[in-house]
C-alpha cells in the first residue's frame, strides 16, 4: 500500500499546490502571481514530489503518465488501475480541501470562479475551440511523456529528472494555459471539475482521452528516438 499512499499524496500536493496558486493567488489584487507563477507552482509540485515519494512510488502523480510507462515498457499493467485510482482519490481530496480554503473568502463563487478547471471554447481562458485543446492537450502530453522517459533512462545523467521533468511541466503550462488551462493530467482535471459540476464535469472527458493518446504517443516516439535497449 506504501506506493499507493505515495501516489494519492503526491497528487493530492500537485493538485493543491498546481490549482491552488491559480485559485487562491493568481488574480490576488496588487500582487498576483499570474500566468508565469502559475506554471512555476504547477513544476514546483512535480519537482518536490519527485524528490520525496520518487523513490517509493516512482511520482507518476498522474493517469496519463503511468499509461505512458506501461506503453514505454516501465511499468507493469497490473499496476495502472490501483494508481490510477490512488491519483484521482488524491485529486479529488486537495479540491475538496481547496474548496474549504477558497470559500473563506467572502463573496466566492465557485461556478463563477470557474476553481482552475479545464475547458475549451467559451470555458477556454482565450475561448480557444475543442479542436485547439484536443491537439495542445495530445502534444503536451506527449512531449511531457519524452521529456519523463529521456530524464529517466539509464543513460542520462543521474539524479536531475526530477529538475527536467519539474521544468517540463512549467514550460507545457506557459504554453497551454491560454488553450486549456493546462491539464496533461486527467486526475489534476478530475480534482476540481467534479466540485464545479455542470461544464466542467461535460467537458472533463476531453482531459481524460487526449492525455491518454498523447501519453502513448510520447512513449512510441521516445522508444523510435531511444535506439539501443536502456534500463
Amino acid at each position: 500500500m506504501n506506493k499507493y499512499i505515495a501516489e494519492c499524496f503526491g497528487t493530492f500536493w500537485l493538485v493543491l499546490g498546481g490549482c491552488g496558486s491559480a485559485v487562491l493567488a493568481a488574480a490576488f489584487p496588487d500582487v498576483g502571481i499570474g500566468l508565469l507563477g502559475v506554471s512555476l507552482a504547477f513544476g514546483l509540485t512535480v519537482l518536490t514530489m519527485a524528490y520525496a515519494i520518487g523513490h517509493i512510488s516512482g511520482c507518476h502523480l498522474n493517469p496519463a503518465v503511468s499509461i505512458g510507462l506501461w506503453a514505454g515498457g516501465r511499468f507493469e499493467a497490473k499496476e495502472l488501475a490501483p494508481y490510477i485510482i490512488a491519483q484521482v482519490i488524491g485529486g479529488i481530496i486537495a479540491g475538496g480541501v481547496l474548496y474549504l480554503i477558497a470559500s473563506g473568502q467572502p463573496g466566492f463563487d465557485l461556478v463563477s470562479s470557474g476553481f482552475a478547471s479545464n475547458g475549451y471554447g467559451e470555458h477556454s481562458p482565450g475561448n480557444y475551440s475543442i479542436t485547439a485543446a484536443l491537439i495542445t492537450e495530445v502534444v503536451m502530453t506527449m512531449a511531457f511523456l519524452v521529456i519523463i522517459l529521456g530524464a529517466t533512462d539509464s543513460r542520462a545523467p543521474q539524479g536531475f529528472a526530477p529538475i527536467a521533468i519539474g521544468l517540463g511541466l512549467t514550460l507545457i503550462h506557459l504554453i497551454s494555459i491560454p488553450v486549456t488551462n493546462t491539464s496533461v493530467n486527467p486526475a489534476r482535471s478530475t480534482g476540481v471539475a467534479l466540485y464545479v459540476g455542470d461544464w466542467a464535469t461535460s467537458q472533463l472527458w476531453l482531459f481524460w482521452v487526449a492525455p491518454i493518446v498523447g501519453a502513448i504517443l510520447g512513449a512510441l516516439v521516445y522508444k523510435a528516438m531511444a535506439g539501443e535497449k536502456e534500463s
